[in-house]
Order: structure tokens, then sequence, then C-alpha cells
């Protein structure tokens, strides 16, 4: 029996009844951090450009465009979505897939719940499917895959939306395994389009394949059973002979899953995930050693390797190309006391005092290389003053998931902050109370129908959308 047809299998057996209490609330967190980054990111250049290409300026299907009232067909809606949604990267992350789940699933799912008019539980259950399927085939690839090039928020996330996609859409064992097939053939993304705009574009392109994919399994389009382990399929032109494990796709299915463990990581700043531990860690050593620009002579940021190969960015160029700069994220956090969105608008990364800092910022690589993702985020900092002192800590993990949970309230803040550029400051509690109950909705275009009705300056919305 090929992969794809016992991924299949797993990917149809699973019902809303088997899905953990658990499960459950972090799927609604996961919706509500990805609505408020797509909120926050919808008028950015990446996703306005895509916008207008996709759209032509045209509002003609049944589902929302995030942070407009403007309605388009569904493919369309997924790929502008999960570009807004992605944008900013802020959006969550996820471990296993060593990249972003949720910006890969939603999209998708939501623009098609609407369009069939879906119940909450029924997107519910297909975010956690496509959750399932997209970070266990993350096991049986990483870490060779990551560090070869791929970016797997794409590459893996379109098997995560193509799951969710075929599920929500109720397709057979058959049909779910030849859209599985379908998507090995639209799996793209490479990381030396970091720091661009290609990059928010892959988490919508990739929710856009899924839905595609299975949009044509169900109408009867073929694919290869063996897609997946073929010579010339996924595994082998992917990674490479010898660098994968296929068993490992398959071997904990559901146990657990995968959302709960290693489960969701939200983020706390706007940029680059790899970058977070070094925030983490500067901002403890400014708050306990009153640590200024003025008073730093030399700022040592330990990291691991896999994350400087894309991060080592000692003079960015442009605001997307400082959320991947380490030594600016940092810099920012020690003059700032905390990394946010003024940060990386305008020409912010042209700042003086920041480029004054810059200078005196050092990265390496830590001496041990640690294989896993979990210890992907590893950060030692090293802080000499102008005094001649000397400090140091290490941060394990950032402040971001169910082993290292973000309070309550600072999620809700997020939200608030994120929505409001684009909804109307007395909406945003509303659109923010009804997805906290989202899984009691008997069809998912209540909530489209609230959140485009909440948005403000619709009038100017649009017309910077078709300029």
């Amino acid at each position: 029996m090929t992969l794809a047809t016992q991924l299949a299998q797993r990917i149809t057996a699973l019902r809303y009844e088997d899905l953990p209490a658990e499960a459950v609330r972090w799927a609604k967190i996961s919706l509500v951090d990805t609505l408020g980054c797509a909120f926050a990111g919808v008028d950015e250049d990446g996703p306005r450009i895509a916008r207008k290409v996709l759209t032509g300026g045209r509002d003609n299907g049944p589902s929302l465009i995030w942070g407009t009232s403007e309605y388009t067909l569904p493919l369309e809606a997924a790929t502008i979505n999960g570009t807004s949604a992605h944008a900013l990267d802020y959006d969550d992350c996820n471990n296993a897939l060593a990249g972003h789940p949720s910006a890969a699933l939603l999209p998708a799912i939501l623009a098609l719940g609407e369009e069939i008019g879906a119940s909450g539980r029924d997107v519910i259950l297909a975010y956690v499917v496509g959750f399932e399927t997209q970070a266990k085939v993350g096991h049986g690839v990483h870490m060779h895959h990551y560090e070869k090039g791929w970016h797997p928020t794409a590459t893996l996330g379109v098997f995560g939306a193509t799951a969710a996609s075929a599920r929500l859409l109720g397709l057979t064992v058959e049909q779910t395994a030849t859209a599985l097939g379908i998507a090995v053939s639209l799996a793209a993304g490479v990381k030396a389009n970091f720091g661009t705009m290609v990059k928010p574009l892959h988490a919508g392109q990739c929710s856009r394949n899924g839905l595609y994919a299975a949009l044509l399994a169900k109408e009867g389009f073929t694919s290869s059973p063996e897609a997946f382990e073929h010579k010339q399929g996924f595994f082998e032109v992917f990674n490479g002979a010898g660098n994968y494990d296929a068993a490992r796709v398959l071997e904990t299915w559901a146990s657990p899953l995968e959302i709960l463990a290693p489960g969701v990581g939200l983020k706390q700043y706007p940029c680059c995930g790899s970058t977070h531990s070094a925030i983490d860690a500067m901002l403890s050593l400014r708050a306990q050693h009153q640590l200024t620009p003025a008073n730093v002579a030399r700022i040592e940021s330990v990291t691991h390797g896999r994350a400087l190969a894309h991060t080592n960015r000692p003079d960015p160029r442009s605001t997307l190309d400082a959320k991947f700069s380490v030594q600016y994220c940092v810099a920012r956090a020690l003059m700032h006391g905390d990394v946010s969105f003024s940060h990386f608008e305008g020409d912010a990364y042209r700042d003086t005092q920041l480029r004054s800092l810059l200078s005196r910022i050092e990265t390496r690589p830590h001496a041990h290389q640690p294989k896993g993702m979990d210890e992907h985020f590893e950060c030692e900092m090293i802080v000499t003053t102008t005094s001649g002192q000397r400090y140091t800590t290490r941060v394990e993990q950032p402040l971001r998931g169910p082993q290292n949970l973000v309070p309550p309230d600072r999620l809700e803040a997020k939200f608030r902050d994120c929505a409001a550029k684009a909804l109307a400051p007395a909406a945003i509690g509303r659109v923010y109370d009804m997805l906290q109950s989202f899984e009691t909705l008997t069809d998912v275009r209540q909530a489209a129908k609230l959140m485009a009705a909440s948005v403000k300056n619709q009038a100017a919305v649009a017309a910077r959308a078709a300029a």
C-alpha cells in the first residue's frame, strides 16, 4: 500500500468527536492568531499586489478576502489570504514542520468552507487533520529538507492544505490519495527568497495549491499512487537517497496529535522566528543590567548555524530584509525593550542610532550543532559594556507555545493590536468574541459576514488595492 493511500486512510478516518478538547482549543487559538496576522498584513505591498493581479478589482465570489469587505473565488482567496497571514512574519510556527502551519492551512479551509457552507466544527476538524498531515511529512524529511534550502511552509504545507481541503470536501480514501499525489507536483518554495515578498507568497501559494489538488481529485483528475516513494518522487527528488525516513510519517499518527505536541508556536514579535530567542535574551539582559546602546561596547549573539544561514544579515537593506536580520532584531530589542510593527515600517532600517549599534553586534554559530528542530532556537547572548563588565544569558526556547506558553492576555492583546490595522475599533471585540466560540457556528459564512462588516475605511482599502 502506498504512502499516499495510508495517509488518506488516516485523513478520512479522523472525526471531530475524536479530537481532545485541548486540540479544539489550540485550533481556535491558531485561528484567532492567524486572522489577526492577516488583518495586519492585508495592506502590505505583497498581498496588495497579489490581490490586484489575481482579482483585477473584481468582487465576485463566495470567499472573503480577510481584512476587506471584498469576496472572490476560493483559489484566489486562499492565495491572497495566505500571503496576508504571512506578510509580517508574525504568524504561528511548528517545530515538526519547521515552518508556519496555519498560514498554509486556514486560508484554504475557510475559502472552501465559505463556498460549501461548512460548520465551525467542520473547519476545526479539517485544520487538525491538515496540521497532522504536514507535520508528519515533516518528521519524514527534516532537518535535511530545511537545511537543503526548501521552505517547509510551502513544500510541506501544501500537503496539509490538501488533506484539510479533502477532509472538508468529504473525499474518499482513493480521491484523497490522488489529491496528495497531485500536491507532490505542486510543492515548491526555496529559502533564497526569504526577506522578500516571495516568502509570504509561499504560504498563499501552498494553501491555494492544496485546495486546487483536492478540487481536481474530486472531479476525477489522476496522479501517481507512488508520488511520494517513487524513485523520482517527492522524497528522492526533494531530499535525496538516504536523507529521509518515510516510515516516520505514519509511525505516530495522531498519537499524540501534532497540534498538541510539539504544538503551535505563537510569535510575540513580527519577524523571523529564528531571531526570537536572541530577542528574548537581549530583553532579559537589558532589564537585569539596565543596558542601553550608550553603555554597550560589544554584543555576541550565538545561535544555531541552521538559523544563521538565513538570519546573519549585518546590513539589512529593506524592512523585509530586517525581519530576517538577527543583528537588527537584537539592536531593536536593546534600543526599545521590545520589537514591534514600527521597527519594520518605512525606512526604519536606516535609523542612524540603529546603524551604529549594528556594527557592535557579532554573530556566530554554536560550537555544538544539535540536530533536532527542538534545539534550533537555542541562543547564548554575551554583552560587554563600555566599563568592561560582561553579562551572559542563555535562552533555549522563546516564549511561544504549549511548552513555553505566552500568557492569554498577551495573545488577546496581539490580536487586538493586529486587528486594529484593518477593523473598526468598535468591531474588534465582536470579532474576537465570535472566534472564541467558533465551533458553535453552523455556517462559517456567519464569521465572514461579521468580519466583512467590521472593516474600517472600506472605500480607502479598495482604492489602495486597485492602485
